[in-house]
């Protein structure tokens, strides 16, 4: 496993080392000891599965703030998504900056997302499949959500979002105010 970091400290590409065979390939998602040496979240208690449909579905971006605030492990195992976070952390050198990286099913990589950033996906294909790991259990007291086009945030979509919940479609704007999260 090879752990990439990005430009916002807390936010890590993982490439999975593969073995190859005439089968197929092997690759180990995570592995405790390597997490743990690197000082990242190696416990994750909770993994959900999200299917889209069809492409162009968005879902996010979420986050959960303190005493819940989570980190998060995402694989994309059927399809292509544009996998996004969003650096909410209060006092970040990066606060605001948002990254993005394509996750595909026949690539071996994914994205370790930390405590403090808001995440989301859009489908690139129809039936993208995610599968991500939660450090914490899904606690809708501390959900908190950015809305995908926030002028403060500025992500750049390709072709844009198509298919929004009604819940992540009426997320308001980020006010003047807003400083950020507490991990």
């Amino acid at each position: 496993m090879k752990i990439a970091k990005t430009f916002c400290d807390g936010l890590y590409l993982l490439e999975l080392k593969t073995v190859k065979d005439d089968r197929g390939w092997f690759a180990r998602l995570s592995c405790k000891e390597v997490f743990a040496s690197l000082g990242l979240v190696d416990e994750f208690p909770q993994v959900n599965q999200s299917l889209c449909v069809q492409r162009g579905v968005f879902r996010g971006l979420h986050y959960q703030r303190a005493p819940r605030a989570e980190a998060k492990l995402v694989r994309c195992v059927a399809g292509r998504i544009l996998d996004v976070a969003v650096d909410i952390r209060r006092g970040s050198s990066t606060f605001l900056c948002w990254y993005a990286t394509e996750l595909a099913a026949d690539e071996p990589t994914e994205l370790y997302v930390g405590a403090g950033f808001a995440h989301g996906y859009l489908a690139l294909t129809d039936g993208a499949t995610v599968i991500y790991q939660s450090s914490q259990p899904y606690s809708p007291q501390f959900e908190g959500r950015v809305h995908y086009n926030d002028p403060r945030v500025g992500i750049v979509w390709p072709d844009g979002p198509l298919h929004v919940s009604e819940k992540d479609a009426s997320t308001p704007f980020l006010g003047d105010d807003f400083d950020g999260t507490v991990v």
